[in-house]
């Protein structure tokens, strides 16, 4: 029995092993278009796309080993006075300083005060997002987020901007909501290399695909000169 041949230029899967019954399967004919499947994807600008959150670890875990410490030690410094044993030195100073002193101390006063500041730092980093270096990308296909990171967009727009006649050098600042640009002209009037940059800059913005395109600050200056 001889199989048919497949005509020229056409694909052809391989047979494939059966998990269930051990056997051999070949395809059907709509096998190999069925593989294909369209990519999901979002209209332009229809995919929400916030900033990334940073996992913070660091801070989690130095506040984790903090606590951790403290619990373990205040637990054992109990179960020892329940036991008859008297209790730690420490634990003995705390309670006899805070029955001494008043409110308005000094020495209160700061130790309140740094406690309320650590415990600030501690809700800012669980309120904000993190990541200001990596500029969320726009969403055009479902399930498939992106990011561009601030320098890497900066090159792109510094490279962008010496290409421009008459432009000697160019410094980018990218910010998460502008890109401040300070460009030297060696030759050229000062306003047509401020046009030009505007428009090759307000390009490359567009291209690079961000979710909130950065606004322009471009200034254009003659170098300064020797001696």
């Amino acid at each position: 029995m001889t199989e048919p041949v497949e005509p020229a230029g056409s694909t052809r899967r391989m047979p494939t092993v059966d998990q269930h019954g051990g056997g051999t399967h070949r395809p059907g004919p709509g096998a190999a278009s069925a593989s294909h499947e369209p990519v999901p994807t979002l209209e332009q600008g229809g995919g929400r796309a916030g900033r990334f959150w940073s996992a913070r670890r660091v801070p989690a875990a130095l506040l984790a080993l903090v606590l951790l410490g403290a619990a373990g030690l205040l637990l054992y410094d109990i179960a020892a006075v329940r036991a008859g044993h008297p209790a730690m030195q420490w634990r003995r100073s705390l309670a006899d300083g805070l029955a001494e002193r008043q409110l308005d101390d000094v020495a209160v006063l700061i130790g309140a005060g740094i406690a309320a500041l650590i415990g600030l730092w501690l809700l800012l980093l669980a309120l904000t997002p993190g990541l200001r270096d990596l500029l969320p990308m726009r969403r055009d296909r479902a399930g498939v987020r992106a990011g561009l990171d601030r320098t890497a967009a900066a090159l792109v727009l510094r490279d962008r901007a010496v290409r421009v006649p008459g432009v000697q050098s160019v410094r980018v600042r990218m910010g998460r909501s502008k890109a401040k640009v300070r460009a030297l002209s060696h030759f050229r009037e000062l306003d047509d290399v401020r046009g030009d940059l505007d428009t090759v800059l307000a390009t490359a913005v567009r291209e690079l695909g961000l979710a909130k395109p950065p606004g322009l600050s471009v200034h254009v200056h003659r170098p300064a000169k020797k001696g």
